[in-house]
């Protein structure tokens, strides 16, 4: 029977039944795409804060979306990530300058402080791979460090950040403090990169190269710079790098 002849014959209560069932049929349609709309709304919000180099924005921003009951791995790479990634664009496209990426670093890593700890809680009982990561001595930059970060923090890695203008002590230090699978030393500028050199000479001399993985990475460094300092690999760009990383421990983390 046509759906309109059963209206015909059975009357009033039928038409009440099938208006109630399109209510509640729009009204749960409406739900979800009202759901879909602005989940991706806040991620949004966090990756401007960021990209605005608004920290404290950023911050509250992520405690919101996280009260929310958003996924701290979505709020991670649809949020945090994404702001890091577009200053890191605009950086490469000369619409940024050196005081807008110090901000938006700065915006990342408060961002990351209500992250963190809720990362860390998803990661238990599964065993994340150490890596140790700093800026080597001399050099201040910190934006691709910032996005190696999120990026191998995305894939599961226990990251250690020893910040920007590290002595070659202090990465000696970690390294044995921490006992990490991989140490990433960054350098932004030709006249630090050769620290790089310096810092895996001393893990040798110290007897601290065996078992552990060394990454090098930084716009004046190549494949060819890599393995003339004996590191182990170089990580062209974050995504690279993060891709070596779980190369190196298996491809997998957790």
């Amino acid at each position: 029977m046509h759906p309109r002849d059963r209206t015909i014959n059975e009357g009033p209560e039928y038409v009440v039944q099938t208006t109630d069932f399109l209510i509640v049929f729009l009204y749960n349609v409406k739900r979800k795409l009202l759901k879909e709309e602005t989940m991706p709304e806040k991620y949004t919000e966090i990756s401007k804060a960021i990209v605005d180099g608004e920290d404290v924005m950023a911050a509250n921003l992520v405690k919101e979306a996280l009260a929310e009951g958003l996924p701290p791995l979505d709020i991670l790479n649809q949020g945090v990530v994404a702001g890091i990634t577009k200053t890191g664009e605009l950086w490469k496209a000369n619409e940024y300058f050196l005081p807008d990426v110090i901000l938006s670093a700065d915006a990342f890593k408060a961002a990351m402080i209500p992250l963190e700890p809720k990362l860390k809680e998803g990661a238990q009982g599964k065993k994340a791979h150490k890596f140790v990561i700093g800026v080597v001595q001399g050099d201040m930059h910190n934006l691709g460090k910032s996005l190696v970060m999120a990026l191998l923090q995305s894939a599961g890695f226990e990251v250690i950040d020893l910040g920007i203008d590290v002595p070659k002590e202090k990465f000696i230090a970690a390294v044995r403090e921490y006992k990490p699978a991989i140490l990433g030393l960054g350098a932004y500028m030709s006249t630090t990169m050769l620290e790089m050199k310096d810092v895996v000479a001393e893990l040798k001399k110290q007897g601290l190269r065996d078992g552990l993985k060394v990454m090098v990475g930084g716009v004046p460094t190549s494949q060819e710079f890599a393995d003339e300092v004996g590191a182990d690999a170089w990580g062209k760009d974050a995504m690279v790098s993060v891709e070596k990383a779980l190369k190196m421990v298996g491809g997998k983390n957790g």
